[in-house]
């Protein structure tokens, strides 16, 4: 059966988990933001890949979200990026991650991919890599908001949790996929952790054969269950997208109980959404729509 494309086609997270009552409204207006900025990228013509970079870049920059400028702080006080980009047309990826005074960790992942050397850089061979490509360092902190401070000053490691991580998936007037992530990872963090974000096949991936994914929750958990490629998997054996997302994290939670949530495309650029927390904040903008439709 011939099922018709829906591209263009952008689907925009701000991490899954429960958030703070005086952030729910700047949440909204960011995600509103990220998927106006995507849209308007694949309505010019722009490709998926560069549809996505431009969202998750919208959310990097915003303090409402744990991804760049506002992202929480590691055991030490700093604050060290984690990001993926993947390309469905030809399975190009480039991921960063532990990397530090980097204001858009999205951007530098994919000069990694377009490098077309090695898929994953980490703290300071990214860091090289960064200087080398002429992306800029900001100062240690630029990034570092007064709320993620106090909250470093105030938590205890054994009751961290995770404040979320920002993604997006697109389907381009092409018929190309793409999928990018980014993060600042948990609170208090170990220096050096590397979460799901900056992995490939775990919190994202593109294939045009199969569809897009970026995933968002517990690293560790997904990173174990490879999130991002079971869930295309589903999608390879027939289910239909909302299906195969809910059936990937429903696989998830019986084998570890850890919140998580997804956002996926189909190649048709059908819709899937999935969590297993408390919210999960999701905009879409499709079928030449001006204005991004919200879910949870």
């Amino acid at each position: 059966m011939v099922v018709r494309s829906f591209g263009p086609v952008i689907v925009i997270h701000g991490g899954a988990g429960k958030i703070a009552p005086d952030l729910v409204e700047a949440r909204r207006a960011g995600i509103q933001a990220a998927a106006t900025h995507g849209w308007q990228v694949l309505t010019a013509g722009g490709s998926a890949v560069e549809a996505v970079e431009r969202a998750v870049r919208t959310l990097e920059d915003d303090p409402a979200f744990n991804a760049g400028r506002g992202a929480c702080l590691n055991r030490d006080g700093e604050i060290e990026l984690d990001a993926s980009i993947m390309d469905g047309r030809n399975l190009a990826a480039g991921a960063i991650g532990a990397v530090k005074r980097i204001a858009n960790p999205v951007t530098l992942a994919r000069a990694v991919m377009e490098a077309g050397g090695p898929v994953l850089l980490v703290g300071e061979g990214a860091r090289q890599f960064a200087a080398v490509v002429g992306i800029a360092e900001c100062g240690a902190d630029a990034l570092i908001t007064e709320r993620q401070r106090a909250r470093w000053a105030t938590l205890q490691e054994e009751n961290a949790v995770g404040v979320g991580t920002v993604g997006a998936v697109a389907l381009d007037r092409s018929g190309h996929l793409a999928a990018a992530t980014s993060t600042g990872g948990l609170p208090l963090k170990a220096p050096g952790r590397v979460g799901d974000s900056a992995l490939i096949g775990c919190g994202t991936y593109a294939d045009d054969q199969l569809g897009a994914v970026s995933c968002t929750g517990n690293g560790e958990a997904i990173i174990k269950l490879a999130l991002a490629k079971t869930a295309l998997e589903f999608l390879a054996v027939g289910e239909e997208p909302m299906t195969a997302a809910r059936r990937a994290v429903g696989e998830l939670t019986i084998r570890t109980g850890a919140g998580v949530g997804i956002i996926l495309l189909d190649r048709y650029g059908r819709i899937g959404t999935a969590r297993n927390t408390a919210q999960m904040a999701c905009a879409c903008i499709r079928n030449d729509n001006a204005d991004p439709e919200f879910f949870d």
